[in-house]
């Protein structure tokens, strides 16, 4: 088990800032959608996740909801609103239609959206009024928007105090990944295995820990990643968009970071690496890494076997 070998330079790529066009619209907080009588008869995509709650609010009553495929998902509904939770037995990627219909008849009458399968994120509340939203509810928007400023400005000073402004193994250094044994590396290519329909394989793969680490306010940390060389079997470019590494009990973990030097040719290959942050005893067992492009028409990719030094 090699500590710190030269081949894991390449590791400390991971920690570099994300790519902010790949961040999901699904992340964010309170949606806000407002209807009048000239409203296009568009329909709103709304990203579920399965497991993942979403709720809809709205200031007039209800009159009922059509969900296509009910029984696939678990709904709590009142008049103002509904919350549905999906389950496992809907498919990535997949476009569920949703209508809603107003009791009191007053244009217009109903509205529409979309539930679009996401492979990890779900949006988790979409605020629906008829009218336009009042200067109160204009204020309030304003106030979340700058609430959630202050809070992406204070992370990025902790992340920049964390650091002191280090980047690559000096980083790590700052955040004391390195303490203790450093960074642990580990062949897997012969326990990993692609599942039947992936569009990638793997021709090699590299798990990597951190030592531990103790955060602000105690928490103890470890950096897990893994580095894989695949292989595009498919007849369109494949570039990475987003991973998760889901663990033995089916708990999944998002990933920091998804790193790779550019889109994978057809019946070329390139390294993608994958970092993500956990605690030491979730960081035990066998995993299941699990890749989605950015490619519309693309399912996710899974990887089996995953484990770390």
């Amino acid at each position: 088990m090699p500590v710190l070998s030269s081949a894991l330079v390449r590791v400390v790529l991971l920690a570099a800032p994300l790519d902010a066009s790949a961040l999901s619209a699904c992340e964010a907080g309170t949606r806000h959608l407002e209807l009048t009588e000239d409203t296009p008869g568009q329909e709103l995509a709304v990203c579920i996740h399965p497991g993942l709650s979403t709720s809809f609010l709205f200031d007039a009553k209800l009159g009922r909801v059509e969900l296509s495929g009910r029984e696939r998902f678990r709904v709590m509904e009142d008049e103002l609103g509904f919350v549905l939770v999906p389950t496992q037995a809907v498919t990535e990627g997949e476009r569920v239609p949703v209508a809603v219909f107003f009791q009191d008849g007053a244009a217009p009458v109903s509205t529409r959206f979309i539930l679009v399968v996401h492979p990890s994120e779900a949006a988790r509340q979409v605020e629906v009024t008829r009218q336009p939203r009042t200067f109160a509810s204009y204020r309030e928007g304003e106030q979340q928007a700058r609430a959630e400023a202050r809070q992406c400005w204070a992370d990025k000073a902790r992340l920049e105090a964390r650091c002191g402004e280090q980047v690559g193994l000096l980083g790590l250094i700052a955040q004391g990944l390195l303490r203790k044994g450093g960074i642990s590396g580990k062949d897997i290519l012969r326990s990993l295995t692609s599942r039947p329909g992936n569009t990638l394989t793997s021709l090699q793969a590299i798990s990597y820990r951190s030592a531990t680490a103790r955060m602000e306010g105690g928490r103890e940390v470890v950096r897990l990643a893994v580095e894989l060389e695949l292989k595009n079997n498919g007849s369109t470019p494949w570039t990475p968009a987003g991973a998760v590494l889901v663990g033995p009990n089916g708990v999944e973990w998002k990933a920091l970071g998804v790193w790779s030097l550019g889109p994978i040719a057809p019946g070329e290959s390139r390294r993608v690496g994958v970092e993500v942050e956990t605690n030491e005893e979730a960081a035990r067992g066998v995993f299941t890494l699990k890749l989605w492009g950015r490619e519309a028409s693309g399912g996710s990719e899974f990887f089996d076997g995953v484990t770390f030094p």
